[in-house]
C-alpha cells in the first residue's frame, strides 16, 4: 500500500487470511531474506538469505489436460537471520507451504512466492521447506524471443530453464550462482516415459500411471534440470571407465539419429583427454521432435536436441557438460565462459578430425565472418536479448584461441584442463577466469586480448 491505513480488527483479519491464514509468528529476530540476487540481466532471479542444497519433487503430470501438480521438498542453509524468504515460482498455484513441518504463510507478488515460516530461521541453520503446487505449467518467451519453461508437446512435454525456465515448473531458487542436487520423481500416464538427469533409480506402476525417479546427485543449477514426457525410445549403452550413456529418442527420429548417438562414448573419450576427467556419473542425449524446441540446450548429463542433431552441436553441448554445467557462470554475464569454450571444442574437434584446423576456422571469422560478431564484447552483451549472441559464442571462442596462440599448446591444455578441475562443480566468473589465465602464464601478455577481444567494441585492428 502507498498510504499508511489503520485497519480494523475485521479487515486485519482477512488480510492475515489472504496470506494463507496460518499459524502466526513466534517472535522475529531475523529479517527478509530479498527477492533476486541482482543479476545484470535477470535482476529478480534467485533469492538471497539462503543457499539450496537439495530439491526433492514430486511431480504427476496429465499431457491430455495438461495439468501439473507437484511436491517440492527444498532443503537449505540459511545464510543469515531470516524471518521470509523468497523462492521463484512463475504461475501455478500454491496449495500449502510448511517449514520444518510447520504452516507457513505465504504471499505472491509477480514470480516471487514469499515464505514467512511461524519462527524465524537463525544463521548457519539447516531448514526443510514444502511447497504443494498445481496447475497448468507456462511456456515463456524470453527476451530474445526464444521459448522455455514447460513445453507442451504432441504426447507430452518438455522442459527447459535457460535462463529462468524452471521456475515454471517448481519453486526455487532460479539463479545458476546456486546448484543443489536433485531427487526427481514424474508420474505419468502408463505407457510414456519421463527421462530427466542424472540416474533413474527406480519406476513402477500402479493405477494406469508409472512413476520414475532420477537422482541427480552432483550439484546442479536449476536451468539445467529437464523433464522429457512422452514416447521415446530408451537405450543405454557405456562411455569412457564404464560411465553410463543413456538416451532417449522419439521413435520418428530414432533412425536419423543412430548414427551420431553413437559417437557419445568416443567424443567422451575424446574430451576426457582434452579437457579432463568427466565430471558427473552418467552422460547422454535426449532427442526430441525438431518442433519440440527451437534449440538444442546442454541440460546436465543428458542434453536436448529438437530433432537429430549433427557432430558439431553433439560436440558443443557435450563439451558443456565441462563448461557451463560443472564450472558454472556466477552470473548471465559470464554467458560467453559457457558458450566460448563450447565452441572452441568444435573446432578443436574439427582439428583433430580432418577438419579445418583452429587458426584456419579463427582467421576465416575474422577475415570473412558475418558482422554481428563483432556487435558487442563477449563479456559484456547489451542485455538479456543478446546473452546467446553471436559474439558470446564465436568471438569467445575467438578469445579462447587468442589465448591459445599467447602461451602455446602446452600452457593452453594446463589452462583449460585447469580450469575445469579447479571450478568443479562450482560457479565463476570472467574475473576469475582472467585471474587464473594470468596465475598460469606469469610473464606472457594478455592486455590486447582483455581489451581488445574480451571487452572492446567492434572488431579488433588486429587477429
Amino acid at each position: 500500500m502507498s498510504r499508511s491505513v489503520r485497519l480494523v480488527p475485521a479487515v486485519a483479519a482477512l488480510l492475515v487470511l489472504a496470506l494463507t491464514g496460518t499459524a502466526c509468528d513466534a517472535g522475529v529476530r531475523g529479517a527478509p531474506g530479498g527477492s533476486g540476487v541482482g543479476d545484470p540481466y535477470f535482476p529478480k532471479a534467485g533469492n538471497g538469505g539462503y543457499d539450496v542444497g537439495h530439491y526433492s519433487l514430486a511431480l504427476d503430470y496429465t499431457p491430455a489436460t495438461r495439468r501439473l501438480t507437484g511436491t517440492a521438498v527444498i532443503t537449505a542453509r540459511a545464510t543469515r537471520d531470516l524471518s521470509a524468504f523468497d523462492l521463484d515460482l512463475a504461475g501455478l498455484r500454491v496449495d500449502s507451504v510448511d517449514v520444518e513441518g510447520e504452516k507457513a504463510r505465504w504471499n505472491r507478488t509477480g514470480q516471487e512466492l514469499t515464505v514467512r515460516p511461524h519462527t524465524d530461521l537463525s544463521k548457519g541453520e539447516t531448514f526443510r521447506t514444502t511447497v504443494r503446487y498445481s496447475g497448468t505449467p507456462r511456456t515463456l518467451t524470453d527476451p530474445d524471443g526464444s521459448k522455455e519453461g514447460w513445453l507442451p508437446t504432441a504426447d507430452g512435454a518438455l522442459a527447459l530453464g535457460e535462463p529462468v525456465g524452471s521456475m515454471t515448473w517448481f519453486p526455487g531458487n532460479h539463479h545458476p550462482s546456486d546448484k543443489a542436487s536433485y531427487d526427481i520423481a514424474v508420474t505419468v500416464p502408463q505407457g510414456l516415459e519421463a527421462v530427466s538427469v542424472g540416474e533413474r533409480t527406480d519406476q513402477s506402476t500402479k493405477g494406469g500411471r508409472t512413476t520414475y525417479r532420477w537422482q541427480s546427485a552432483q550439484p546442479m543449477a536449476s536451468y539445467l534440470a529437464t523433464v522429457a514426457i512422452g514416447r521415446y525410445d530408451i537405450a543405454r549403452t557405456t562411455g569412457p571407465h564404464g560411465l553410463p550413456v543413456v538416451t532417449a529418442v522419439d521413435p520418428g527420429q530414432a533412425k536419423a539419429s543412430a548414427g551420431v548417438l553413437a559417437k557419445i562414448p568416443e567424443i567422451l573419450d575424446w574430451a576426457e583427454y582434452n579437457f579432463g576427467p568427466y565430471p558427473f556419473s552418467s552422460a547422454g542425449a535426449i532427442v526430441a521432435r525438431p518442433g519440440d524446441a527451437g534449440y538444442a540446450l546442454e541440460t546436465q548429463t543428458r542434453p536436448v536436441f529438437p530433432g537429430p542433431p549433427d557432430v558439431s552441436t553433439l560436440v558443443h553441448e557435450l563439451a558443456h557438460q565441462w563448461y557451463g554445467d560443472s564450472v558454472g557462470p556466477a552470473s548471465w554475464r559470464d554467458m560467453w565462459l559457457n558458450e566460448g569454450f563450447a565452441t572452441y571444442a568444435e573446432w578443436l574437434y574439427d582439428e583433430d578430425h580432418d577438419g579445418p584446423t583452429a587458426q584456419e576456422t579463427f582467421t576465416s571469422l575474422y577475415e570473412d565472418g558475418p558482422d554481428d560478431i563483432w556487435a558487442f564484447p563477449p563479456a559484456r552483451p547489451t542485455s538479456a536479448a543478446h546473452i546467446s549472441g553471436a559474439p558470446v559464442y564465436q568471438r569467445g571462442a575467438m578469445v579462447v584461441h587468442k589465448i591459445r596462440q599467447t602461451v602455446g599448446d602446452d600452457t593452453f591444455y594446463d589452462i583449460v584442463q585447469g580450469w575445469a578441475a579447479a571450478h568443479r562443480h562450482g560457479t565463476a566468473d570472467t574475473a576469475d577466469f582472467v585471474r587464473y589465465v594470468e596465475r598460469k602464464a606469469p610473464g606472457k601478455d594478455f592486455g590486447t586480448i582483455w581489451k581488445d577481444w574480451l571487452y572492446g567494441d567492434g572488431k579488433p585492428a588486429h587477429a
